[in-house]
């Protein structure tokens, strides 16, 4: 099959949209006779006139090529080794183009017998553990997870190639695995979440036929390393499509795979989905807005309604002080999310630490609110309060005591004495008299006259 290659008049992307690193990448691979192609996601969401969150580049020069021709190169991974060029104020990634294992390296983890580590490496249920060879640009395309991010733009002629059918199904708006989706999947079990992704971010549709594998493979997610589904998630909920994205993850079998007790809480009371579906697409309205959400804020959308709900459960049932039945809520929903999904431990103490925030935010009027205001959590404290107040419709007045506050125009609240009676209040309090000392001609009579 020939590749569809749109010269620069038939396509709309120009290099004016593109980063400055990246095309000074593609320039100096290009001068020193490489191949060098714009691959995946940026050429997809150029061809949308979307703007690219990252701009990937693939080359024919080898890992070791690339590290030689570039001072800023840093090499990373073993599963897939790649290049990292370390600009000032952000990382270009250049990977080798890749093919298809050779037929004498594709052994399994347990019966693989070279003596030099295997280039390809799969486990017993099929999925790649390792993988670096090399092959052709057509072979790499071909190895990629979606038609739509097989797409490539060649600096040498600015010209686009298409090696499979990702240019019709980017017009028609369709998520379609290339090759058997069975197969793809089991490789890789983040596809699918990838897959949840594009259709939330882009409103794509997921081809019917993959959308039926993805169902019945759902269970297989848990596979994946711990550590990078965390990095999945929060490239699922933090830019602007999490409320979809909850409603594909929940219908796929996906979430119910990645968080049982959560999944099973959601869906205890029509009310617990409204809550995190108002939050989520609060954060939404955020990201649209120009502002991303930090990882504890999105896990406290997430989270924070059925951690508030055990928690109440708790002060009442063994009675104990919110604090202590707080800490035990997150312990447990903390313990199952580690089974699947790695939360640095930052970022779990942080979520708890602004959910016992929320006391002293409602209090009113609050206690020494300038400390309260320069602790490190406040700023998605108060982000979460917000998300109540807009979501929930809970503690507006204490929202726009804040704001105004923040403003430094703070409201007068409660039966506080104004700043005349507090100043009068001060002036009237008896002030400690220090004991004086006796001069010395007092303490001792003088002798001399008498």
């Amino acid at each position: 099959m020939h590749p569809l290659i749109i010269s620069r008049k038939g396509h709309s992307i120009s290099r004016k949209q593109m980063n400055s690193n990246a095309l000074r990448t593609l320039y100096r691979l290009r001068d020193y006779g490489f191949i060098a192609y714009l691959v995946g996601g940026c050429v997809r969401d150029l061809l949308l006139k979307r703007t690219p969150t990252d701009f990937d580049i693939a080359t024919n020069a080898t890992p070791g090529q690339i590290k030689r021709l570039f001072r800023n190169c840093r090499l990373v991974g073993r599963r897939f080794r790649l290049a990292h060029l370390h600009f000032k104020d952000e990382i270009i990634e250049v990977s080798t183009f890749r093919a298809a294992a050779p037929a004498d390296e594709g052994e399994t983890e347990e019966t693989g017998q070279n003596r030099k580590p295997p280039r390809h490496l799969i486990d017993d249920d099929g999925m790649v553990l390792r993988d670096n060879v090399f092959g052709t640009p057509e072979e790499d395309a071909l190895r990629r997870d979606f038609t739509i991010n097989a797409l490539a733009y060649n600096i040498a002629d600015f010209s686009v190639i298409d090696y499979s059918t990702g240019l019709s199904d980017l017009k028609e708006r369709i998520i379609r695995p290339i090759g058997d989706p069975f197969v793809r999947f089991t490789e890789d079990p983040v596809r699918m979440l990838r897959a949840v992704r594009f259709a939330a971010s882009h409103n794509f549709v997921i081809e019917p036929a993959t959308w039926e594998v993805l169902r019945t493979l759902s269970p297989t997610i848990s596979r994946a390393a711990p550590a990078r589904l965390y990095e999945e998630l929060l490239k699922l909920f933090l830019f602007g499509s999490g409320r979809p994205v909850l409603g594909l993850l929940d219908t796929s079998g996906l979430l119910a795979a990645l968080f049982p007790g959560f999944s099973q809480w959601l869906h205890g009371n029509s009310r617990h989905l409204m809550l995190v579906q108002a939050n989520l697409a609060c954060l939404d309205e955020l990201y649209r807005n120009g502002t991303i959400s930090s990882p504890a804020l999105f896990l406290a959308a997430l989270l924070g309604p059925g951690l508030e709900a055990a928690t109440l459960v708790r002060q009442r049932r063994d009675g104990i002080p919110r604090q202590q039945a707080l800490d035990a809520a997150c312990a447990i929903f903390l313990e199952e999310f580690s089974k699947t999904v790695t939360i640095p431990a930052r970022v779990g103490d942080r979520l708890r630490r602004v959910l016992a925030f929320q006391p002293s935010l409602h209090r009113m009027p609050p206690r020494r609110p300038a400390s309260l205001a320069g602790r490190p959590e406040f700023a998605d404290s108060l982000a979460y309060l917000r998300l109540a107040a807009e979501a929930r419709g809970e503690n507006r007045t204490a929202l726009e005591w804040w704001d105004a506050f923040l403003s430094e125009s703070p409201p007068v609240v409660g039966t506080e004495p104004s700043g005349n009676e507090a100043t009068a209040k001060r002036r009237k309090r008896r002030r400690r008299r220090r004991p004086h000392s006796v001069p010395a001609a007092v303490a001792a009579p003088n002798t001399e006259r008498q």
